[in-house]
Formats: structure tokens, C-alpha cells, sequence
């Protein structure tokens, strides 16, 4: 694209057209500049489930989140979710933590990992066994 071309505000604007890749917008002006969702921390491997629900007034909804309410009909990892969508994933957290708010989707923490017993345990069950 030739300098100028498209440019918003004259020369030295910024653009928003590319001709082989259409309009542009950045990742982040989808989310207005925001770094962080309300609420808690979201893992990237927490599971998220959309409630199929919509608060009636509630906030209007972009592409981005229309498209992530019908990936998660099913549950479907955040990690996933960024790589679907192919945004960063501080944009997918924004994003879904809006949802969280209005109650679209229910965001299911990863489960613990689990506990392993001590050597001293095993060893006692091993003996255990061998008794019988």
C-alpha cells in the first residue's frame, strides 16, 4: 500500500485499510485499552461453559464475543479459545470476564492437582499386601 493511501486525518493518520487484508482494527481496541477483566484471574486452562443465557438490556455483544458464546456451547478451554480466535490471550481474558459479568458463561477453574502419598505410605501398603 502507498504511504498515504487510506490514511485517516491526513497525511501522517493512521490506517485502517489494508488493501489485501481488509479493515484493521487492533486486538485491543476491542476491549478499549483494558489490560485486565473483572473479576478473578482467569487460567489459560480453565474451562469455559456459556449459560445460554442474556440479561434482558444487557450489553451489546461484538463478533468476538458472539463467536466465543457459540464455542463454548461446549466447554472449551481459554488457550483454545485464543487460538481460535486468534487473538492474544490478554484480549480472550478481557473478553470473557466481560461475559462473566453479564452471567453468558461460567468460567470453571482448573482442577487441583492431585496429592501423592508419602514413600512411607506406599512402602507400608507394599508390606501390607505382601502380609496377605
Amino acid at each position: 500500500m502507498a504511504q498515504g493511501d487510506n490514511d485517516v486525518g491526513g497525511a501522517g493518520g493512521h490506517q485502517w485499510l489494508d488493501d489485501e487484508a481488509g479493515p484493521v482494527v487492533r486486538p485491543y481496541a476491542l476491549i478499549r485499552g483494558r489490560t485486565r477483566s473483572t473479576g478473578g484471574p482467569i487460567d489459560l486452562i480453565a474451562m469455559v461453559v456459556a449459560t445460554g443465557q442474556r440479561r434482558p438490556g444487557g450489553m451489546p455483544l461484538g463478533p468476538e464475543q458472539e463467536r466465543i458464546l457459540s464455542m463454548t456451547r461446549r466447554a472449551c478451554s481459554v488457550a483454545d479459545l485464543a487460538a481460535e480466535l486468534d487473538l492474544p490471550i490478554g484480549v480472550v481474558r478481557v473478553l470473557l470476564g466481560d461475559l462473566r459479568d453479564q452471567d453468558m458463561v461460567i468460567i470453571r477453574p482448573p482442577a487441583a492437582a492431585a496429592t501423592f502419598a508419602s514413600e512411607a505410605v506406599l512402602k507400608e501398603l507394599i508390606n501390607g499386601l505382601r502380609a496377605l
